[in-house]
């Protein structure tokens, strides 16, 4: 080629990439460069100082001549070069943080103080931020869909998995290690020649790197796992209990009392005066929170052994124990009935929630205990109105309430008599606990009302958050890794009068 044409297509690259407002293609600058070098090399064998890509670049920027010096033009060139990229990608970089396009701004040649000034000038005119795009950076995606590629070798279900999970689902955790330490700038080549031992000890010393990618997706892997079974632990103790949140662990005092005992509206005559009252107050019981928690850890042997059952069993174990546990202290709490708050026992003739003979559950025991709720009034004597809403029982009467409940006329009645609880609105919760704490006693049954109506059992958690927290912790002597695994509760009695118990009868 000669001179000429190849300042000709040099001009025609830097055209085409003026024109799209874009820097070179890394093809295009290995051909740029290419081109500059045949130049050099025409007119350095022509004895002419060489001219670098003066034409393209005049074009491009406009620079001014030379600095005088032998080179000078070239030199020139390669700074406006990089002047451009430069801009182009500060302004890129701007307009994207503020969901702006980039390539008008690109292609009029605008300075990036120009573009701050558009910016400002938009903010001013909506009067507030734009809402701005904050991009995930190639490593929070990686872990991400390094997670999502584990969840689902591990046998979870992933919605919507992230891409590229299922290229990397087929990956042994030793292939994961070498390839998140390879992104970190590890020499592959070394960590391939590494045996599972020597990655094994890399490894544990990169679990304290909060950076460390390897870690943080056995992390993010571990806590979807929690959630998943978490929500899938077939428990009932939240089909009829309330849920609370607390702020700290302290004993609540805040709303310690109830405000009621108003006295009713008297007739005023006319001309005549309004007579105050003062309403009267009852001290609630108090909430309080406790942490409950395990220690797990994924040992040396599980990683050699590419036990990937593990990112899912162990931690899915342990959270669907966290949420038995709640469960079975629940039951607990009804089954022993134990004094509450007034000093009296939960269930008792104080309270007037306890049927005095125990049976199983018939029409005629429900019914009983239906009128004996419906009857309660509240602490200052005045009645309420109590709405029966659950049934709680163990394990070997659902058929029976099935037939109670769903049957239209009495059960063995000789004169076609009408079922009275024929559809009536109870909903049927059966627990095996009831069953495992009365061993070969009489097994107890419930009933609790409508929450709006009155409140019985209360579960509270910190700041609402219902699924255990994971975190890595350094456990000294401990050949493994190590997680601890812990939720905030607390259950408290919160209305008697939302309750009631039949004592039950031996099941056999």
């Amino acid at each position: 080629m000669t001179k000429e044409q190849i300042m000709q297509r040099q001009q025609e690259l830097v055209d085409a990439a003026k024109r799209e407002g874009r820097d070179l293609t890394a093809e295009e600058q290995r051909e740029f460069d290419t081109l500059q070098r045949n130049l050099e090399d025409i007119e350095k064998s022509q004895g002419q100082p060489p001219a670098g890509a003066r034409a393209a670049e005049r074009s491009l920027h406009n620079p001014t001549a030379g600095d005088g010096a032998p080179g000078g033009e070239a030199q020139t060139a390669q700074r406006a070069i990089e002047a451009e990229r430069a801009r182009v990608a500060d302004i890129t970089s701007l307009c994207r943080d503020f969901d702006l396009d980039p390539s008008d701004h690109i292609r009029n040649g605008s300075s990036l103080d120009d573009v701050r000034g558009a910016v400002i000038k938009q903010l001013q005119n909506t009067r507030g931020p734009i809402g701005m795009r904050v991009s995930q950076d190639e490593g929070d995606k990686f872990r991400d869909c390094a997670s999502d590629a584990l969840s689902m070798r591990a046998g979870m279900a992933v919605e919507h998995p992230a891409d590229g999970a299922t290229e990397l689902r087929g990956m042994s955790l030793r292939d994961l290690a070498v390839e998140c330490m390879a992104r970190e700038g590890q020499d592959v080549r070394e960590l391939l020649r590494m045996g599972h031992d020597d990655m094994y000890s890399m490894l544990c010393r990169q679990f304290y790197n909060p950076t460390a990618a390897f870690p943080a997706i056995l992390d993010n892997t571990i806590k979807k796992s929690i959630v998943h079974i978490y929500n899938q632990v077939p428990t009932t103790f939240q089909a009829w209990t309330t849920k609370g949140s607390l702020k700290d662990f302290k004993t609540t005092t805040d709303h310690e009392y109830v405000i009621g005992g108003t006295g009713d509206f008297l007739l005023v005559p006319e001309n005549g005066e309004l007579k105050a009252d003062k309403p009267s107050t009852e001290k609630l019981p108090n909430r309080k929170l406790d942490t409950y928690g395990r220690q797990f850890s994924m040992s040396r042997q599980a990683f050699i052994n590419d036990d990937i059952g593990f990112l899912s069993e162990v931690p899915g174990l342990y959270a669907a124990r966290a949420k038995k546990t709640i469960d079975k202290q629940v039951y607990t709490i009804i089954y022993k009935n134990e004094k509450i708050f007034d000093g009296k026992t939960l269930f008792g003739g104080d309270h007037t929630n306890l049927i005095t003979t125990g049976s199983k559950p018939t029409q005629a025991a429900i019914q009983a205990m239906i009128l004996q709720m419906q009857k309660q009034k509240d602490q200052f004597g005045e009645a309420i109105y109590i709405t029966p809403q659950h049934i709680i029982v163990p394990v070997g009467y659902e058929f029976d309430l099935a037939v109670i409940l769903r049957s239209s006329q009495v059960t063995g009645s000789s004169n076609n008599d009408i079922n009275p609880l024929y559809n009536y609105p109870l909903n049927i919760v059966q627990t095996p606990v009831l069953n495992a704490l009365a061993g070969t006693s009489a097994v107890p049954w419930f009933m609790t009302a409508n929450q709006n109506s009155a409140r019985g059992i209360q579960v509270d958690y910190l700041n609402g958050q219902e699924t255990p927290t994971v975190r890595r912790m350094e456990s000294p002597g401990t050949l493994g890794f190590t997680w601890d695994i812990y939720l905030d509760w607390g259950i408290a009695v919160r209305d008697y009068r939302g309750i009631a118990k039949n004592p039950g009868e031996v099941i056999a």
